[in-house]
């Protein structure tokens, strides 16, 4: 299932969907949106430079507010360590295409991020499977030359899509242990760290590299960042943060692909963002926890005996794990017939589409009453199936 069919099923009135990882239009801070655009375009010499072509880096206040941002969560950033691009989904693209050629090893979570993987594939990598938490793999478990030295490990440590969830510091410390010892990069992909519903964070691997490094530059780790899900995912800005020659390198990849990033939309985030995301931060996580806690509700009220799932401190999914003989595909074909209800089947997320008996609810877009009439059908279909 790619991203084209996830929001098709998300266009389907009739489809009570958990299928879409998207943010709830509803929240959008339209108004701020709309008056930041209003006001550039009404200056003569602010709406020529929003118009105009600009930097494949990004625009100088943005990057330098992102690195401040950045220095705030612990990362010592400046603005040469930051990278505009359309979204996140461009930044692992870009990764990609820098590091890897056909045959070329990379490791990520299993299960992991579809999108990382979609950008990853047509690079033609192989896969193997990044140590997770509890996991026996070690260093020596991996070639530590080429050719089949891995090029880099993929991560999503906070409230992961698709299973929702979070690296505690020790296993973070793990993580960094482990690629220091096989001396590849980090990519640390961080689209709902701001979107914590209880808990504290831990730091962000790309703080706590470089910390160990002595500095951003020094460190292994490139983080990337989005405000997709705080303000609006049509502007496609997102960010990339990491050692500035990198940094560069990766500006080069840019410019060769589309030049820039919308020269006025990134000022439209630069005026939008210092005042807005702790407003909008502060607006919305009660409004997602709420969510949250009716699907988590509903999913212990009606789901058979054999189905577990994952309960996240933050993010938009739940993982669901049912007994080994339902096959998710089968039961989304029938959940979509019979009750109109949709998700995503597990086999997604695996690079070998594995994961046959698991799937991703989304819970960002369904009020506590919707959710929970979603979550009743589907568990129907799913005792049903058993």
């Amino acid at each position: 299932m790619d991203v084209s069919e996830l929001l098709a099923l998300l266009a389907r009135p009739d489809v009570i969907s958990f299928a879409g990882g998207v943010p709830d239009p509803a929240l959008f801070p339209t108004e701020a949106i709309r008056l930041a655009y209003d006001s550039i375009l009404s200056e003569p010499k602010a709406a020529a430079k929003a118009l105009q072509y600009s930097t494949p880096e990004g625009d100088p206040d943005l990057r330098a507010w992102i690195a401040e941002d950045m220095r705030r969560r612990g990362a010592r950033c400046a603005a040469e360590n930051v990278l505009i691009v359309n979204g996140a989904q461009q930044a692992l693209d870009f990764i990609g295409k820098l590091f890897l050629s056909t045959g070329d090893v990379a490791l990520t979570s299993r299960p992991t991020f579809l999108g990382a993987l979609q950008a990853f594939d047509c690079y033609e990598p192989r896969y193997d499977e990044l140590p997770s938490p509890g996991s026996s793999r070690g260093v020596g478990d991996f070639p530590a030359a080429a050719p089949d030295k891995p090029k880099f490990g993929y991560v999503m440590p906070e409230f992961e899509n698709p299973t929702g969830r979070t690296l505690n510091q020790g296993q973070r410390e793990r993580l960094l242990d482990f690629a220091d010892g096989l001396d590849i990069p980090l990519i640390e992909d961080s689209p709902y760290e701001i979107l914590r519903y209880e808990g504290t964070s831990p730091p962000a691997l790309l703080a706590l590299a470089a910390e160990r490094a002595s500095g951003v530059d020094q460190g292994r780790v490139i983080y990337l960042g989005s405000f997709s899900k705080l303000i609006s995912p049509a502007l496609r800005i997102g960010w990339l943060a990491g050692p500035a020659e990198v940094v560069a390198r990766l500006a080069l990849v840019k410019q060769a692909s589309n030049i820039q990033v919308s020269t006025i939309n990134q000022k439209v985030i630069a005026r939008v963002a210092p005042e807005i995301v702790p407003v909008q931060t502060e607006k919305v996580r009660p409004i997602y926890r709420a969510r949250r806690d009716a699907m988590l509700r509903a999913l212990r009220t009606h789901m058979p005996d054999g189905v577990s799932w994952s309960e996240p401190e933050g993010g938009f999914f739940v993982w669901v794990t049912l007994p080994e003989r339902l096959d998710a595909k089968v039961l989304l074909n029938r959940a979509v017939a019979t009750v109109k209800t949709a998700f995503v089947p597990g086999g997604a997320f695996f690079p070998d589409r594995s994961g046959a008996s698991a799937l991703r609810l989304s819970f960002s877009l369904g009020e506590p009453a919707i959710i929970e009439e979603g979550i009743g059908r589907l568990a129907r279909v799913v005792r049903e199936a058993a």
